[in-house]
């Protein structure tokens, strides 16, 4: 486990839009919206910057809709309007909590959002504001992992916490394998070697690239997040 754990000072937490429904089958569970917002406030009591980047495929997944005919394109840029969905959600139990926060799209939507500007977001940063980078990178046939990878080199972000379902990056699916194995630490060659899915290739390349790593661990497990960064916690670590 990383000696750096208790430093962060700066982190970009990268959750799936599946994340927000709970036990639904699709859309938002206001309480799991109000659940990961109190653990991302534990860590910005802490005085933790913090980005944020959520998903949509809770709303609706751009390669879904292009397997089942739908133009590509048009497909991904209805995937990011969910993410501002999302975040604009996840804005909302925030700020319930008393916690500052920015949405910014890559997108211009000037009612709801702010649109990108890097040293904007920056300061709002350095001014405690969780910032939510909505809309993906504003370009089809680019992941919300890859956005999140983007966004967190251009914030300086010293990690990239990869909440999921599970607590680590395994050899094969936990949830079907009794056998699997979880590594502590794995390299960026051997997640695209070994296709771990920790994230997509594009991601995970630019994130090699840049000497950022990856912290993956799980977001059902109450306190998961502030405890890594407290120096605790069950999680995988992707670096060089």
């Amino acid at each position: 486990m990383p000696d750096k754990a208790t430093t962060y000072s700066r982190v970009m937490l990268k959750i799936s839009g599946e994340a927000l429904m709970g036990d639904t089958a699709f859309g938002l569970h206001p309480p799991t919206v109000q659940r990961i917002a109190k653990e991302v406030q534990t860590v910005h009591q802490m005085g933790v910057e913090i980005c944020m980047v959520i998903g949509g495929g809770n709303i609706f997944r751009g390669l879904q809709g292009s397997a089942q005919g739908m133009e590509r394109t048009t497909a991904d840029y209805m995937g990011m309007l969910a993410t501002v969905m999302n975040a604009l959600a996840m804005q909302s139990a925030l700020e319930e909590l008393g916690i500052h926060t920015r949405v910014i799209s890559a997108i211009t939507m000037n009612e709801v959002a702010e649109p990108y500007i890097r040293r904007r977001a920056v300061r709002h940063l350095e001014k405690k504001r969780v910032c939510i980078f909505a809309a993906g990178t504003g370009n089809p046939y680019f992941t919300t992992d890859t956005a999140a990878t983007l966004r967190a080199n251009e914030m300086a972000c010293e990690a990239i916490f990869k909440g999921t379902k599970v607590d680590g990056v395994y050899d094969k699916d936990p949830a079907k394998h009794a056998d699997a194995k979880r590594y502590d630490r794995v390299s960026y060659d051997e997640v695209l070697a070994q296709h771990l899915g920790v994230m997509d290739a594009s991601a995970i390349a630019l994130a090699r690239d840049n000497h950022l790593p990856i912290i993956v661990f799980s977001l059902d497990e109450p306190g998961g997040f502030k405890g890594i960064l407290a120096g605790d916690g069950t999680y995988t670590i992707v670096h060089d």
